[in-house]
């Protein structure tokens, strides 16, 4: 590492609980930000208690993605509070918000309350479908987002059912365009002097998600599902199951048909010559990959299949994903002490930087744990602290 991070020297008050927006805030302080992550006294970050764990309001969903971060426990609906915020704010480079279109404005903190304060804070904001249109008002969540934008319409096949997606794949994913909005902005601020309005919704971030089949829909009127491939799938094994790609080689049907042991060369087949033959035949041929699959165990298809290079893979469990030799080469697990919880584990940063690669500098806050740092180094004395306690502004 040469020099200081990306991001030193960059304040960032943080108003986002829940994940996409903490999501966001932690990739800022692992690149060296000084995240302040404004809590509600007494409760905190929704994540603190959305799921019950001895640890209570340190439970694991929170630290996972609140590290590098400043915890203040403040009303802000109290007069008292929203001036330690206002003063917060006067000199911050960053306001991040991921509460519903026109809380923030609710609260005194819209975007042009704060640039009057600050004409060069990047004001980010991260909804669930944008301030304007037909949905604004509406809380944006992730399986609503998966539903409303296409996202849990498109499966494997017709026949099967609607589902969740297991993982918040909505959060994150608006999370990381928050990131980078803030990141162009903070570019382009060094080129003009001046902050802006960055915007970004889960529902737009669901649809950019799906660009190469939105735009075959728009252009041709028809579906591109590349889970519906013919000579892909998931398949068991005895032990197991592997993950095929029958794509990406000169002639993937015939080194299937070898790597599989076939009593029959499928590519020599006239009716299944095409693409298009073959999408008519996908019954047929996975029913066959099926078979021949579950007849041995995931290491030797694995084996079998590289040998003729067909792209494949175990499927793992997230446990044995994180205990796999590849996971600790590439340095995907961190850890650091917390003072409630003692040691914590939890995921990197995927983004290595030659001059300055992510670090752990705090732990996890706990709620309000740096509310008298925070505020002292605003000014107030020691007493001013304790009147603003006993009137219930601070925890």
């Amino acid at each position: 590492m040469t020099g200081q991070q990306q991001l030193s020297g960059i304040t960032v008050v943080d108003f986002t609980q829940v994940f996409m927006g903490p999501s966001c805030t932690q990739s800022l302080g692992d690149y060296g930000a000084d995240v302040i992550k404004i809590e509600r006294p007494g409760t905190g970050d929704m994540t603190r208690t959305s799921i019950p764990d001895p640890a209570g309001p340190d439970n694991p969903i929170f630290l996972s993605i609140n590290r590098n971060k400043r915890s203040v426990a403040i009303d802000l609906r109290s007069p008292e509070g929203h001036a330690v915020v206002g003063q917060l704010v006067r000199d911050a480079d960053i306001v991040v918000s991921n509460f519903r279109a026109g809380v923030m404005e609710r609260l005194g903190l819209g975007y042009e309350a704060v640039r009057a304060l600050n004409p060069r804070v990047i004001w980010a904001s991260g909804t669930g479908f944008g301030p304007r249109g037909p949905y604004a008002r509406k809380g944006g969540q992730d399986a609503v987002a998966q539903a409303y934008s296409g996202v849990m319409w498109r499966r494997t096949s017709e026949e099967d059912p609607f589902a969740l997606y297991p993982t918040t794949i909505c959060d994150y994913i608006t999370g990381q365009h928050l990131l980078q909005g803030i990141l162009l902005a903070l570019l382009q601020r060094e080129r003009t002097g001046e902050g802006q309005r960055v915007d970004v919704t889960m529902y737009d971030s669901m649809l950019h998600l799906q660009m190469q089949e939105a735009c075959q829909q728009l252009m041709r009127g028809t579906e591109v599902n590349w889970a519906a491939m013919p000579l892909t799938g998931v398949f068991p094994t005895t032990d197991g199951a592997v993950c095929l790609v029958g794509g990406f080689t000169r002639d993937p049907l015939h080194a299937l048909s070898l790597a599989l042991g076939l009593d029959e060369d499928l590519s020599e087949r006239a009716d299944l010559a095409t693409l298009g033959q073959q999408f008519e035949a996908r019954p047929e041929l996975q029913r066959i990959f099926a078979e021949r699959l579950a007849t041995n165990t995931t290491a030797h298809w694995i084996d079998r299949l590289e040998e003729h290079g067909i792209l494949c893979a175990p499927v793992h469990s997230l446990r044995q994903a994180l205990d796999d030799e590849q996971t600790a080469v590439n340095n995907m697990i961190v850890e650091m002490e917390h003072p409630a919880v003692g040691r914590v584990r939890a995921l990197n940063a995927p983004i290595r930087l030659s001059a300055g690669p992510p670090t752990v500098r705090l732990s996890p806050p706990r709620l309000g744990e740096h509310t008298t740092e925070v505020l002292a180094e605003l000014g107030y004395s020691a007493d001013d602290i304790a009147v603003l306690r006993d009137k219930g502004v601070l925890a």
